[in-house]
């Protein structure tokens, strides 16, 4: 693991003090350590910048050993047929992103897909008409590739941090039900080059600071091709393929967090991958089982401290899982559910685990029961997530937003609120500098405010 240096400093006073009053997963405890910070860098130097992240057995810190609590929302478009967000064919980038972050969303999980970035890295970026620039005249004449670039500008000027997540092989709206890293054309190699081309192209950007490697691998026992999870370096074991890609990754940003979710399904004790009986496995929602990290733990060599797992976890409006069959709640959720398929790593201390999607519809019924609990589990244990999403689009959970992309789902809005980081009644942001929502914001701070500069 890099070496940081430890070091005392009236901001520790300052951060306990601020500390005993916050909501969440903070606590006066995890900040009576010294702060660390690290060896100086150039200002050109990959992973330039001060709000670089790293892990701490099941916590996330920044550079001076600060704890913090990534708590954001999924924002797609980018993985799809249209290149770039959706609804920026109504929406302006800017107010949508300032609204955001007023409302406490501190990092937006952006998916896209290796067939997009492939097409940056060979300079085949054109302009996407699904950008209207009445609304938006500020995107007027920017390929694909210059509305990102604009989008990472706005995200900075108001204190969010920014996640890229490969979706899918290929730009599809459908893509992410392909089960696998590399489809058609699309090779496992192209896809390690297309994270390294644009972890190349922002390793001097702290506001991209965390890249989760590929969305919800999984496939069952009898699919091909499908994802598996053990020690071997087959194309299919998505463990050796997180690894390959996390350690590219970080031998050209070695500040960036690297984010691993699960597969689909894991044999049970005594079977192997061999079988093609579905009861010789443990079923789970696809990237949400982690079973095989506890033998077979991801190993990313020097920067292991920037490794975090992450899980995808529904409810039952989005499929009828044996779970909620019968009697259920909460306790029986993380007992049969939680704990043997992901929170056993945050209990054991291994690593931090970031939620990357939940999310669904207000029912006032078993699907609103099933968000309660998982927001509680979160609250309750510092767990990060992205909220699964801003987009009113997504047809089996809706979203955040209208279908007019400008009017807020206030109900949905206040079960996921108590969830973002807050302290005194402001929300937190990931920002050293920008408090969260900008310099004029009145409902968010920063990092420094919080921990003091």
């Amino acid at each position: 693991m890099r070496k940081r240096l430890a070091r005392a400093t009236a901001a520790a006073v300052t951060a306990t003090a601020l500390l005993m009053t916050l909501s969440g997963p903070v606590s006066a405890q995890a900040a009576s350590g010294a702060p660390r910070t690290p060896a100086a860098t150039p200002a050109a130097a990959a992973g330039s910048g001060t709000d670089w992240l790293h892990t701490e057995g099941n916590r996330i810190v920044d550079e001076r050993g600060n704890r913090v609590w990534l708590t954001g929302a999924n924002w797609f478009g980018f993985n799809a047929t249209e290149r770039v967000f959706h609804g920026l064919w109504s929406a302006n980038l800017d107010t949508v992103t300032r609204q955001m972050a007023e409302r406490g969303i501190n990092i937006i999980r952006v998916p896209i897909s290796t067939q997009l970035l492939l097409e940056w890295k060979e300079g085949r970026a054109v302009s996407s008409s699904a950008v209207n620039t009445w609304a938006n005249p500020e995107l007027a004449g920017k390929t694909t590739l210059g509305v990102f670039d604009a989008f990472l500008g706005v995200a900075e000027k108001y204190g969010i941090k920014v996640m890229l997540d490969v979706h899918s092989a290929e730009a599809d709206n459908s893509g992410h039900v392909y089960p696998v890293w590399w489809k058609g054309a699309i090779t496992t190699e192209q896809f390690y080059s297309a994270w390294e081309w644009v972890t190349d192209r922002y390793k001097s950007n702290d506001t991209l600071v965390a890249m989760d490697v590929k969305n919800e691998p999984h496939g069952k026992q009898s699919d091909s091709p499908r994802a598996k999870w053990d020690g071997s370096t087959d194309q299919d074991n998505f463990k050796h393929t997180c690894q390959t890609a996390g350690r590219r990754i970080l031998a050209i940003n070695p500040h960036v967090l690297v984010l691993c979710e699960g597969i689909e399904i894991y044999p049970k004790d005594g079977k192997n991958w061999s079988s093609t009986s579905a009861t010789d496995y443990h079923g789970m929602w696809w990237g949400g089982n982690l079973r095989g990290a506890k033998e077979h733990p991801v190993d990313l060599g020097a920067q292991q401290d920037q490794l975090v797992y992450s899980p995808h976890d529904y409810g039952p409006s989005v499929y009828q899982q044996p779970w909620f069959q019968g009697t259920w709640d909460r306790t029986t959720l993380e007992r049969d559910v939680w704990d043997p398929n992901w929170l056993y790593l945050h209990k054991d201390g291994t690593a931090p685990l970031l939620i990357g999607e939940w999310g669904g519809h207000l029912d006032n019924g078993p699907n609103q029961k099933w968000m309660t609990a998982l927001r509680d589990l979160m609250v309750d244990n510092g767990i990060h997530h992205t909220f699964w999403c801003l987009n009113p689009n997504s047809g089996d959970t809706g979203g955040l937003l209208g279908y007019d992309w400008a009017t807020w789902d206030e109900a949905k809005y206040a079960l996921l609120k108590p969830a973002l980081w807050q302290s005194g009644g402001k929300f937190v942001g990931l920002d050293h500098e920008v408090r969260l929502g900008g310099p004029a914001a009145t409902t968010g701070i920063s990092l420094g405010d919080l921990y003091g500069r």
